[in-house]
Formats: C-alpha cells, sequence, structure tokens
C-alpha cells in the first residue's frame, strides 16, 4: 500500500491530474507509482504546535460527519464504509473501469495538498486582501498602498491586468468582494461609503455607495459580501451595526444594529440572501432572518456563544446549515444553525470576552490560556473546536475548502505567526502548516478547481501554494513593521 505520508515522485501528481481533469491514462504512470511506492519513506513533520484536539463526539454524531466523508472519498458510497483502497489500486481499477466519482478524485487530491509557494508578487506594503472569484480565473489583491491587482489566472498563472486606485482610503484597504456576475469588484476602508469599480470596464469611474453620515466621525466596514443576485451588498460596521446596501435603489435597504461593539464579519447563509451571519468583538455569532426583521427592534432568531473573545471572521458552508467562525480567542469553531446557545450560555461568552485583559492588537504573545485551552465555555454548542493558530494584529480569515477537489474536507487559515494552517475538520487535527511569509497572514483563499491556495501577508508577499515533491517553501524578502493594525485607526479630524 502506498505511504501517504511520503514524498511521491512529480509524475505521480502529473499522471493523477491527467485522470481526474481529462479523463486520459498513460500506462508509465502506474509503473511511477508502483516504483516510487517501493522506494518511499516518510518525512511528514509538521512544526511542533502547542495545540491538542478537543472531543470529537459531538462533530461523529453530527451530519456533517458523515456527509464530509462521502464527499472527501473517505466513505466509499456504494458499500457505505471506509475507503481503505490505495491510490494505486484505484488507478488500476480506473484503468479496467468506468471514470473515478467526485469522491474518488477528492481522495486522490487530498493526498497533494499544497507545500510550497511560489511568490505571485511582492509590494511595498502590506497586503491585506487575496481571494479568488468564484471560478477561479480572476485573482484580486488589496494592501496598504490604496491598490487593487487583479489578475488573470486562466492559464496557472497570474497576470496583471488592472490595477485600481482606491478612493477615498484611510489606513487600508480591508476587505474586498466580487459581483456573482464577476463583473465588479467592492471595497472598503475606514470611509463612510462602500466603493464599487467595473472590473472589465472603466475602473477610473467608481460608484460611491454611502452607508453612513458623513457627519459621523469614525466609521468604518470591517466586512462585505454580495448577495447571491448581485444587488445587495452586506457589510459588518464598527459602529455595531449590519448594512445592507441596494444597488438598485442606489441607498441602504437595511440598517441592523446588531451587536455592542464593533461588527467585525458578515456572510450570507445560503443562495436565498434571507439569513444573515454577523459576528463581532462581543464574541457573538448572531444568525438573523431578514422575513422576520423589526428593524425598529431587530432581535436575531438565533444566537452561537462559545468564544472567549472576540470573532474576526465568519464563512458559511453554502448549505444554509454550517459555518466557521475564527476569533481572537484562538479557535475557529464549526457551528450547527439548528443548535443555538441558551441565554446562559451567551451571557457566559460576554463574562469572557469582558475579563480578557490583552489586546490582540498590539499583544503578539497570546495569554497561555487561551492558546492552550482545552477546555469549553459552559453552554457552547459549537460542534468543534480547532486550535494551533495565532490571532494577532488583524482580524484573519478562515474557509472552508472547496467542495469540487477537497469534499470539503478542510479547514484553512491565515496565522499572525506568518502561516497558513489547515486543519482536518473530521478530527481537528493540523495536517499542514505552511510557512514562508516574514509576516502576518491575514487572508487565504483556496482555488475552487484546482489545488492553490494564494495567501496575502503584511510582508507585502502575495504568496501561490501548490504541491510539490520537495515539500519545502522559499523564504520571502524582508517585512517592516509597525505598531498599528485596521481595527485601531483612526480618522483625521
Amino acid at each position: 500500500m502506498m505511504d501517504l505520508t511520503s514524498r511521491p515522485h512529480m509524475s505521480i501528481l502529473r499522471t493523477l491530474q491527467l485522470l481526474i481533469q481529462r479523463g486520459g491514462w498513460d500506462r508509465t504512470g502506474i509503473d511511477d507509482i508502483q516504483r516510487d511506492e517501493a522506494s518511499a519513506t516518510s518525512s511528514n513533520t509538521l512544526p511542533k504546535i502547542a495545540a491538542t484536539p478537543l472531543s470529537t463526539t459531538t462533530l461523529e454524531n453530527n451530519e456533517i460527519n458523515l456527509s464530509t466523508k462521502r464527499a472527501s472519498g473517505f466513505i466509499d458510497p456504494e458499500v457505505e464504509r471506509v475507503n481503505n483502497k490505495s491510490v494505486t489500486c484505484m488507478i488500476q481499477k480506473r484503468e479496467i473501469g468506468p471514470t473515478f466519482n467526485p469522491g474518488q478524485k477528492c481522495r486522490i487530491n487530498n493526498h497533494f495538498l499544497p507545500n510550497r509557494m511560489i511568490p505571485v508578487a511582492k509590494y511595498k506594503s502590506r497586503a491585506f486582501c487575496g481571494s479568488y472569484s468564484s471560478d477561479g480565473k480572476l485573482l484580486v489583491t488589496a494592501s496598504q498602498d490604496n491598490l487593487l491587482r487583479i489578475y488573470n489566472t486562466q492559464d496557472g498563472k497570474f497576470h496583471e491586468y488592472k490595477k485600481i486606485f482606491a478612493q477615498n482610503v484611510s489606513w487600508s484597504i480591508l476587505d474586498t468582494a466580487f459581483s456573482p456576475d464577476g463583473n465588479y469588484i467592492a471595497y472598503s476602508s475606514w470611509s463612510d461609503a462602500l466603493y464599487l469599480c467595473s472590473i472589465y470596464g472603466d475602473s477610473t469611474i467608481q460608484e460611491a455607495l454611502p452607508l453612513a453620515p458623513s457627519d459621523l466621525g469614525r466609521f468604518c466596514v470591517f466586512s462585505l459580501v454580495f448577495s447571491c443576485d448581485g444587488k445587495e451588498i452586506l457589510g459588518a460596521a464598527n459602529d455595531g451595526c449590519l448594512y445592507c446596501y441596494d444597488r438598485e435603489c442606489h441607498q441602504p435597504a437595511i440598517k441592523i444594529k446588531g451587536h455592542t461593539d464593533d461588527v467585525n464579519a458578515v456572510a450570507f447563509a445560503d443562495n436565498t440572501s434571507q439569513i444573515l451571519y454577523s459576528g463581532g468583538d462581543d464574541g457573538l455569532c448572531k444568525v438573523w432572518d431578514r422575513r422576520t426583521l423589526n428593524e425598529a427592534n431587530p432581535h436575531p432568531v438565533g444566537v452561537l456563544a462559545g468564544h472567549m473573545d472576540g470573532i474576526t471572521f465568519i464563512d458559511p458552508r453554502g448549505d444554509g446549515r454550517y459555518l466557521l467562525t475564527n476569533s481572537k480567542d484562538q479557535s475557529i469553531k464549526l457551528w450547527d444553525v439548528r443548535a443555538f446557545s441558551s441565554k446562559e450560555a451567551e451571557v457566559n461568552t460576554r463574562k469572557a470576552v469582558a475579563n480578557q485583559d490583552w489586546d490582540y492588537r498590539w499583544h503578539t504573545h497570546v495569554p497561555k490560556q487561551l492558546y492552550t485551552s482545552t477546555s469549553l465555555l459552559e453552554g457552547d454548542t459549537s460542534i468543534m473546536t480547532y486550535r494551533g493558530h495565532m490571532v494577532v494584529q488583524t482580524l484573519i480569515r478562515c474557509h472552508f475548502s472547496p467542495a469540487a477537489t477537497t469534499g470539503q474536507r478542510y479547514i484553512y487559515t491565515g496565522c499572525g505567526h506568518g502561516r497558513i494552517v489547515i486543519y482536518d475538520l473530521l478530527t481537528g487535527n493540523i495536517v499542514r502548516t505552511l510557512e514562508g511569509h516574514e509576516g502576518c497572514v491575514r487572508d487565504v483563499s483556496w482555488h475552487p478547481y484546482h489545488q492553490e491556495i494564494i495567501s496575502a501577508s503584511w510582508d507585502g508577499v502575495i504568496g501561490c501554494w501548490r504541491y510539490s515533491s520537495q515539500d519545502s517553501c522559499p523564504g520571502t524578502a524582508d517585512s517592516e513593521w509597525s505598531d498599528s493594525c485596521d481595527q485601531n485607526w483612526r480618522s483625521p479630524d
């Protein structure tokens, strides 16, 4: 049987990629694989990280456990049992039988997770954002030099297609979002408006989407996302509110006073755009139903409580049921929205947040009780907790890995110590730590159809991580550090 922790030759990867992407077959490929199995040695050593996965009992009893195992090829759907076949056996069966099913493709892909960084660009200022479009054909980055850069990635390379000079930027561009049709990009900053610009048209003509009165003073949108139909943009602001801007009416459609402090993250639960998620510095993730919402006296339909510090990001799975939250308490939590938290749990979260005596923006040394914690707050209804990355200095993002290539088997996140950390959703174990940056990795984006991760770091480097049999990461250029962050900037009087 093939040693899955070994360093296979590149011929294996090429053969498998051909099989998965094109359906072709080359007899020499199987010979290469068999020779490699005979000589491979284990060398998959991860950096030691002070992280102890919590109990997986709740996850094992939840439907996401079985659905993820099926989607990622961990379980053979025909017989509903663990798929113990080696990659070689799968390829031999493929030679005389039908094509690989989606689960089998994911199972093979998951043997070749990205492990080596190729620098895409080096900016003279911090990179804050980097994300693929939904079809993977474009990459947008945003940095502290007030520039959005769009790259064409259709041929597997990164061709700079356009630079867009952002307007009315203070401190930095903080978030970007592609419109569903792929024709526009929206971005936010310390400004009373979002800005919308054309990708293929004249990007010097940018539409301001005002959210707050210009005399309000210090105002910022930390997170934004388009609705499925592209008609609305949802934003999370530092005044404790969620804003939903109607592009057809050219005005805010909804303003929800949802949190007592900064709202750092927002998301639509699914394609209906009726259910909203929000997360803030109060440590709570709130679920809102627009169909029953009273804007004058807003109440969430449910609250997800369990974090001990503020939430920095939310990533929905896209099925309207599961979501991830990243937090300053140095953990990612997986939630099922059918299991809301009690009022007591909400109170416990508020108390835990109030008792924090450190500031993640300035203190890069995380309190030991957070980083090594193996206990849960009373009333925590999360399915699973993942620890091993560091959330410091800025609002670090996390995501589910793509369905098409991994079966959403993994959770990946940036890290305050210049890494990308990839967790196994099913076990909580760290399966990859990707080291190569010299500054905080704020944003990460996995290509929807290829084993390729983009990282945007405060060292100014945009990195592209792909699989390499050498299993090593080249160094990056020097970074320049300063003692500030996106959540602490103050606009001039």
